[in-house]
């Protein structure tokens, strides 16, 4: 019998950029012991769960938020779940970047040296097609912009259309099916804390 496909989008945990705002895209940096923390308590919410597949981002905080969560042993690297590339604004906070580039909007503008809109899009497309070929439950371990693209790609959206989902750290979302129209995808739980 096929079981639906059912993503659990699952953002890592609290870093030391994610608290003072500064983009990071391929920095590897790790948890903080706070992010650690919320990445256990993940664990509880996961448990007994059986997932049929478990996919990380390549960067460590995606990785560890997989570990620390339950998840590590049957985690596989899927390298389209790794966060936006931010090119030269890796590390830099919005506010900094305005003043170097008044009005900018990564979600329009996109990052010098990085990724566009339109390529963050293709990826998470790319991931998608991939993810359809699967069912039952599937985990994600990623990342807050990644993820807001995703999100939107998801149900039809363009990718810009991301900047209306909020995500925080160590949140989880369930992207699937609506039940009365199998084919309509669709963004059943967003941005949830861990129990």
């Amino acid at each position: 019998m096929h079981t639906p496909l059912q993503i659990y989008f699952i953002r890592h945990g609290e870093t030391a950029w994610s608290l003072s705002g500064q983009h990071t895209g391929h920095t590897d940096l790790p948890l903080t012991p706070h992010g650690e923390s919320m990445a256990r308590k993940l664990a509880a919410t996961l448990h007994g769960l059986s997932f049929s597949q478990v996919l990380s981002s390549p960067r460590l905080r995606a990785r560890m938020t997989c570990e620390l969560a339950g998840l590590g042993t049957a985690a596989h690297i899927e390298a389209n779940l790794a966060e936006w590339d931010y090119g030269d604004y890796e590390g830099l906070r919005t506010t900094e970047i305005r003043t170097q580039r008044p009005g900018w909007d990564i979600w329009s503008d996109g990052c010098p040296g990085g990724e566009t809109p339109a390529a963050v899009s293709l990826r998470a497309d790319q991931l998608i097609a991939r993810l359809c070929e699967l069912s039952g439950k599937v985990a994600l371990f990623s990342h807050g912009q990644f993820g807001r693209v995703l999100a939107a790609r998801w149900i039809g959206l363009q990718a810009a259309e991301g900047k209306h989902f909020a995500i925080d750290p160590a949140s989880i979302g369930i992207l699937g099916f609506d039940d009365n129209r199998p084919p309509r995808r669709v963004i059943s739980l967003w941005n949830a804390g861990a129990l």
